[in-house]
């Protein structure tokens, strides 16, 4: 299947944030959105948005504030509620409700904007991510992103980096798709998101993670009404059997899979296989229930101009 889609890049309000998100494919379609997990950025999902557009959706794929090419909190704050609030903007832009795509992070908002709002979304699909996270992987992420706070010399540098925090992949050989990720300051190369993002949980009067409430995301989760699917990577250091086996507890219609081979960054990792669930998730339980629901409302119409 050819992948060239029609793609333009779309501009969200979001209250003291602008958003930058890529728009693939027909607008008259039913949206998906694209959530990034913590460090990433909408390149992420480059080549899901256009798989998914290419089999009629209107995906959206969206830089979360603080990230890419969108805005920094003025203040240097980042919590749950700024992402969820961002969320229910970009929601509210499309003028429908879409189905939510959300990795780590972007699964985090996503689930926190359903728990207040149930009916924002179609459905929900949350990938590595869940309100019970293992702590080791985690930190080794958080190390990662704090590595190198003067940031790199050269792509080369970057490159090196990326091969000892991702093993499994090798040293990557694209180096302008890395460069995507980056941004040049002062002739040095920082990662593309504001490093206020990073602030510890100790500096606050509350040392609690701001991100990764457990309680706040166990509650949202608990009131789950719409289609779900909670991805795993079988190699997955943050999302283990037992935090998966708890969230499907939790949420008994939840629909499960896990991914051979993928680790926490799965659409990475495995890109055909994720978009392969991804896909069929979206076709048995979102568009399928779309049509017959229209079918029902249309027959029920005919049978009331009928009698």
């Amino acid at each position: 299947m050819a992948l060239a889609q029609h793609m333009e890049v779309v501009r969200i309000p979001c209250g003291d944030v602008e958003l930058t998100a890529d728009a693939f494919g027909d607008a008259g379609d039913q949206p998906v959105v694209l959530l990034h997990g913590g460090g990433q950025t909408r390149g992420s999902w480059r080549a899901t948005g256009a798989e998914l557009a290419a089999k009629g959706w209107y995906v959206v794929s969206v830089d979360q504030r603080g990230h890419g090419d969108s805005g920094w909190s003025p203040d240097g704050h980042y919590d749950l509620d700024r992402f969820a609030d961002d969320v229910v903007r970009v929601v509210e832009f499309l003028g429908r409700p879409p189905v939510l795509v959300g990795a780590s992070l972007g699964g985090n908002a996503a689930l926190a904007a359903l728990g207040r709002c149930p009916d924002l979304a179609l459905g929900l699909v949350l990938v590595d991510v869940s309100p019970f996270l293992r702590r080791e992987g985690r930190g080794r992420i958080l190390s990662f992103m704090t590595a190198a706070p003067d940031g790199f010399t050269s792509l080369e540098e970057v490159a090196d980096a990326v091969a000892s925090y991702l093993p499994h992949r090798g040293r990557p050989s694209d180096l302008d798709g890395l460069r995507r990720n980056l941004r040049e300051m002062d002739g040095r190369l920082f990662w593309h998101w504001d490093p206020a993002f990073l602030k510890h949980p100790d500096d606050d009067a509350v040392q609690r993670n701001t991100l990764a409430d457990p309680v706040r995301l166990g509650a949202a989760a608990a009131t789950l009404r719409v289609p779900t699917l909670l991805v795993r990577g079988a190699a997955s250091d943050v999302v283990g059997i037992e935090e998966a086996s708890k969230f499907l507890a939790l949420v008994p219609h939840v629909e499960f899979c896990e991914i051979a081979g993928a680790h926490h960054m799965v659409a990475g990792d495995e890109n055909t296989a994720f978009g392969s669930i991804l896909g069929d998730f979206l076709e048995r339980r979102i568009r399928s229930r779309q049509q017959l629901f229209e079918r029902v409302v249309a027959e029920a119409e005919e049978h009331g101009h009928g009698s």
